[in-house]
């Protein structure tokens, strides 16, 4: 590997106890409204892979994500992981913003389908994740993720614990 191959990356982030803390004190939709405006920090892996909440309604959100270099695997394209932080963050938030003041949420599982290949060349990805259905316990959640051409490159389905936040 040459020298001039080399690449760096530096980022910060808020302190995320700032966020932890406002969430608990207003419901899920006003407080990503929140974050979406700049009012509140984004979480810190947010900040990592640059995600922007660029919509929030009742029980669904819009995230945009560039597709970098610095996210992929050894054979060039973005890593599984990448593409699943973005669909867990944006079901998770879907879940969020159909949630009163004083409850919280964590994910279960998250079952994913990576249906083609996103490099840099997939460019602005939109990611939108909406509740499917919602009890006192547990939230279900679906996502789509597509390139800047509108093309579907991924889906997923997560469950999440909900409960109460002191």
């Amino acid at each position: 590997m040459s020298d001039d191959a080399q690449r760096t990356r530096t980022f910060s982030w808020g302190d995320p106890r700032t966020s932890s803390n406002a969430a608990k004190e207003t419901d899920g939709r006003h407080f990503l409204e929140r974050i979406m405006r700049g009012e509140i920090h984004r979480a810190p892996i947010a900040d990592l892979f640059d995600l922007s909440i660029t919509n929030v309604g009742l029980g669904t959100v819009t995230f945009q994500m560039v597709a970098k270099e610095y996210m992929y695997n050894p054979i060039g394209s973005l890593h599984g992981g990448a593409i699943s932080t973005l669909l867990d963050s944006v079901i998770g938030c879907a879940v969020h913003s159909s949630l009163p003041a004083g409850r919280g949420y964590t994910s279960l599982d998250l079952h994913v389908r990576f249906l083609r290949a996103i490099t840099v060349e997939s460019g602005l990805l939109t990611a939108v994740g909406t509740v499917i259905s919602a009890g006192r316990k547990t939230a279900t959640g679906e996502g789509t993720l597509h390139d800047v051409n509108g093309k579907l490159c991924a889906t997923a389905t997560s469950s999440c614990l909900l409960f109460d936040v002191e």
